[in-house]
């Protein structure tokens, strides 16, 4: 059955003047104390941050990237980065699932067909937002197994995702399959076609509200207009793209801001909750040598793993700045390789650390101190850290170029 509200011509663009950059962090700075209240009982008691995401949509925020032609403010990659750590220094969840959305807007970016941009663009502008459902479990990994084949003018698909990260929020939903040729078609899909179906049975033991369980395509109508061509080279494989930098810098931008939102925790519990052991020689926890200790340790690797990431986006803004050269992405995803390793250890160690700022009481479920390390034990196992740091090493050693893969 054809979906009745699917939009053939591009709406129009929501403001007719851009916004600028100035504007939309002057936005997120005033947003991010709201989605900061309630982020421990939202991971307590699994409530998904549908109003918080509707929030930041609404106010504009995926758009950061969009070029002023386009009616966006034209924001560089770091300026994207130095957000989503922001975003998650307050819930890491809210900034993960927001992945989908800034990746889609960098491959249309990146694509050069001006068709696509002018029908996707100006969907962010009006504050609509784009989840994923590209990986599948069962069988190789990477390999698909959803099936798309073509029914006169338009497609149906038929097949089952799973980590579909941010699909429960959005409006729009990306998912790839195999064409009658085996090769791979990606499609965007409006979140409430029929067959097209979205079940919340995410059970990660952290990030548990990323929104990114199974997602189920039954037989579901997709039209000619839906399907995003992926560039290829000339022998028909897969491109290095600088697309592929940028979503595992978002991933280590992640793994920064869990390092600061566990400094925070660690710094108000040794203010407000802990107590000195027995035989310190300190009346007041923040006066304990070894809190004081703790606390600039994590201190460290927070501010380590956040510059880490600024430096690896400043090499993706300069990859951009060259004409997205083979040398200049190439440098950019090693950089990138580089920064997940150190943000992904430093956020494992500031979630461990805290724990040191107190005795027993920082176990307590009331505190929920043990989301940190989850949630960066998780980001941290969507890509294995010892291939980023073996790629790197390779590449120093006998100039050994990264994989063409999702991970590079």
């Amino acid at each position: 059955m054809t979906d009745i509200t699917i939009e053939k011509t591009p709406p129009a663009v929501a403001q007719a003047t851009p916004l600028s950059t100035a504007e939309l962090k002057r936005r997120a700075a005033a947003l991010l104390p709201e989605l900061r209240h309630g982020a421990e009982e939202r991971e307590r008691n699994r409530i998904l941050p549908h109003e918080q995401i509707r929030r930041l949509a609404a106010e504009k925020l995926l758009t950061f990237r969009i070029p002023v032609q386009y009616g966006g403010p034209g924001a560089s990659v770091r300026e994207v980065v130095q957000f989503v750590t922001d975003v998650a220094a307050v819930d890491s969840n809210i900034a993960q699932a927001l992945r989908p959305s800034y990746l889609f807007v960098e491959g249309l970016l990146s694509n050069g067909d001006e068709t696509l941009r002018k029908r996707w663009l100006p969907r962010y502008l009006r504050g609509d937002v784009f989840g994923n459902a590209g990986w599948e479990i069962g069988g190789a990994n990477g390999a698909i197994s959803a099936r798309i084949v073509r029914e006169g003018k338009n497609f149906r698909a038929q097949g089952s995702k799973y980590y579909s990260t941010g699909s429960l929020y959005a409006d729009w939903v990306s998912a790839a399959a195999l064409d009658e040729n085996g090769h791979e078609v990606r499609f965007m899909l409006p979140r409430h076609r029929a067959g097209l179906e979205l079940v919340d049975d995410f059970d990660a033991m952290g990030q548990r509200l990323t929104a990114s369980g199974t997602t189920h395509l039954h037989g579901v109508e997709v039209f000619p207009e839906e399907i995003i061509p992926s560039p290829l080279q000339a022998d028909g494989k897969s491109r290095r793209s600088i697309v592929t930098p940028f979503a595992q810098l978002f991933l280590a931008a992640v793994e920064a801001g869990v390092a600061r939102n566990a400094l925070e925790d660690a710094v108000n519990f040794a203010r407000h909750h802990a107590r000195p052991i027995r035989h310190s020689s300190a009346s007041r926890s923040v006066d304990d040598p070894y809190v004081e200790l703790s606390v600039g340790e994590i201190s460290a690797q927070a501010f380590a793993a956040e510059a880490v990431v600024l430096r690896a986006a400043d090499s993706i803004d300069a990859a951009w700045a060259e004409g997205l050269t083979e040398e200049s992405v190439v440098r950019a995803a090693i950089d990138v390789a580089q920064a997940q390793y150190v943000a992904a250890a430093a956020a494992l160690k500031a979630g461990e650390l805290l724990f040191d700022v107190g005795g027993a009481s920082t176990t307590a479920r009331k505190h929920n101190l043990d989301r940190h390390w989850r949630n960066a034990r998780t980001v941290a196992n969507h890509n294995p850290r010892h291939w980023k740091a073996a790629v790197v090493g390779a590449y120093r050693l006998k100039g050994t170029e990264p994989p063409v893969s999702g991970l590079f």
